[in-house]
């Protein structure tokens, strides 16, 4: 039986490396080494603190950002802007404090993606992000409510085109198909269990009406800008407020919503109010989120992304039912779910004594994970200079391509197929050419990753990470060096017959221990640095091309 039981005492190093490769874009061994002496109330504690609104992206051309509301024409093109948008969410899950507000934006990024290739202007996008940041810790129903009218959001999914006369379903289909409730096996022509055909056109007679500012001048009450709902050239003497593009009839829904039927509650000459039509959205939220089975199927998303992708009869009743009574009991909070199952014996591999169903170490690191996850272990730090900054980080968005993730330009509609499509899941993430550009991509932060200029934008200090007790306690000693290294970067531990190769036949070519304490030794004392970073260099190319390096 599985346990969402707590665990107790210290978290330890194991576990504290486990929960931290969870919960953000990856620890140093700081940080692993600081909250290994935590219980994990107070590990949880850190994670969940509440954070500041981080700054907004600059545009070097003129020396601050572009949302004012939006750029003008001394501003960048939009081309650079997006990329510069780009850095700025890359930057901030790198420079993260160990906190897991980060990952949970990628997570609702992931859940519910936009794409660069379809809103072509950063600065819906960017503020989407905000609305995603902004609720990281609070309701995904209310979240939800706000999505259904963000611009980025029903730019990229043709709901700015849903009129009336002319009723757009898609956005209807993959809120209810992909977003919310979930299909569930179909069991008739146009009955997928969950919701029928019919619900989905239903549902898109609600959403109709609402269209992109494009000037940005409509706001939400957390001052987020916000569609607009079209009011053409309808008038009615004293009534200049109705909404001229949407449906206001009855919307009836099928007996997997209870018969529901929604209506505006204030019609004027055949059209709804501004008031009637947004009241009709929170009807719509209200209907999808007090189904179970809404619950049910965001849990089975977030425990994908955070604990292992295959869910068996035995999880589902033992993990999956009692954290969707959690999400519904507290408004569809997802920090709070998260909170408990990053609590609980389940998360770390200690509710039975099997260890063939072990999750620790079993799941395939994004290739956000592996790239952001690399820079953070081993301190890497951008340039200060805007302009370089952007340089670099234009090479680790094309890196990111190539191990197969086009970053802001998800697959489909349904984001990355490693994090929803089945059987696969995160294995989806590893081809022949993603796996050969994965093994490889350790090398130019070893060399030095160069611009233009040939300038070197960023490289792996080794000899000043190892040299820092807070990543090796004792550098001299070349088993201590290894285990300590090894246990940072892997998430699960090394059987004793492979930490002996990557010791003795990699790291000192099956020469003596002493010969490594000589040496380090020697450059300590001022001697040259050639054959001890020849050696470490040599370790950590063997290390990030191994199998372990992509698991988490």
């Amino acid at each position: 039986m599985y346990s969402l039981d707590p665990i107790t005492g210290a978290l330890g190093l194991k576990n504290a490396g486990h929960l931290l490769r969870r919960a953000t874009f990856g620890p140093t061994q700081k940080n692993i080494n600081d909250f290994s002496q935590l219980t994990v109330d107070q590990a949880i504690e850190i994670l969940f603190q509440e954070m500041p609104e981080p700054e907004p992206p600059i545009d070097p051309l003129t020396g601050d950002n572009w949302f004012n509301p939006k750029p003008g024409p001394d501003n960048s093109p939009e081309d650079n802007l997006r990329g510069y948008f780009m850095t700025w969410h890359l930057e901030l899950m790198r420079n993260e404090t160990p906190n897991v507000r980060e990952r949970i934006v990628w997570f609702l990024h992931a859940h519910m993606p936009v794409s660069f290739s379809k809103v072509e202007w950063s600065t819906p996008v960017y503020y989407q992000n905000k609305l995603y940041r902004h609720f990281a810790f609070g309701s995904f129903k209310q979240l939800f409510k706000k999505l259904v009218i963000d611009n980025a959001m029903l730019w990229y999914l043709d709901n700015t085109l849903n009129y009336a006369t002319d009723p757009n379903e898609n956005f209807a289909r993959e809120m209810l198909e992909l977003y919310t409730i979930g299909k569930g096996p179909q069991i008739a022509p146009g009955d997928y269990t969950n919701y029928t055909e019919d619900d989905v056109k239903e549902a898109a007679r609600v959403l109709t009406g609402w269209v992109v500012d494009m000037e940005l001048n409509t706001y939400d009450p957390e001052l987020l800008p916000q569609t607009k709902i079209a009011q053409g050239y309808v008038y009615t003497w004293g009534n200049d407020n109705l909404a001229a593009l949407h449906d206001a009839g009855v919307k009836t829904f099928s007996d997997k919503f209870q018969n529901t039927q929604i209506q505006p509650n204030e019609v004027i000459s055949g059209y709804a109010t501004e008031n009637a039509t947004k009241d009709e959205l929170n009807q719509l939220m209200n209907m999808v989120f007090s189904q179970d089975e809404t619950a049910r199927y965001l849990v089975r998303k977030i425990y994908r992304l955070f604990v292992y992708y295959k869910i068996t009869d035995e999880v589902e009743q033992d993990i999956i039912e009692p954290l969707a009574q959690t999400l519904r009991q507290n408004n569809y909070s997802i920090s709070e779910v998260l909170k408990r199952l990053f609590k609980s014996q389940h998360f770390y591999d200690i509710d039975n004594s099997q260890t063939e169903d072990n999750h620790i170490g079993s799941l395939i690191k994004s290739p956000v994970d592996l790239l952001i996850g690399t820079v953070r272990f081993f301190n890497i730090e951008p340039p200060q200079n805007l302009e370089k900054k952007y340089e670099l980080y234009d090479f680790f968005i094309q890196y990111l391509y190539v191990m197969g993730i086009s970053y802001y330009h998800p697959d489909d509609v349904a984001g990355f197929p490693a994090y929803f499509q089945e059987p696969n899941y995160n294995r989806n993430w590893i081809t022949s050419t993603n796996l050969a550009y994965r093994y490889y991509m350790i090398w130019p932060f070893i060399e030095g990753i160069k611009n233009a200029n040939d300038e070197i934008l960023a490289q792996i200090d080794l000899l000043n990470w190892v040299s820092n007790s807070n990543n090796i306690s004792n550098p001299a000693d070349a088993t201590v060096l290894v285990t300590e290294l090894t246990e940072g970067l892997f998430a699960a531990q090394l059987p004793a017959e492979r930490f002996d190769y990557f010791l003795n036949a990699v790291f000192l070519e099956d020469l003596s221990l002493y010969y490594w304490t000589n040496e380090w030794e020697n450059y300590q004392n001022g001697g040259s640095d050639e054959i001890v970073k020849a050696l470490l260099t040599r370790l950590l190319w063997a290390l990030m091309q191994t199998p372990e390096a992509q698991l988490y």
